[in-house]
């Protein structure tokens, strides 16, 4: 019976995750600064635009880290 405890423990957290992700999904264009941030790359010339969120990813990872970090604490 342990091994079924783990693989609910599993699936409510990875519920959780999903949950989550759709509300940043949701919200997060609402943020005014997000995906503006210095070091987001932005490259524009013609008919041609390609867009790099450098800066944003790295500040969305830090920030993924730290809360799993804590959450997965032992």
């Amino acid at each position: 019976m342990g091994e079924f405890s783990e693989l609910g423990k599993f699936l409510i957290i990875l519920g959780c995750l999903i949950i989550i992700l759709g509300l940043l999904f949701t919200f997060i264009p609402k943020f005014p600064y997000l995906g503006k941030l210095p070091g987001d790359i932005y490259i524009k010339k013609g008919n041609f635009t390609f867009y790099f969120p450098l800066g944003t990813s790295i500040l969305l990872s830090l920030i993924l880290t730290l809360l799993l970090n804590l959450l997965f604490r032992k």
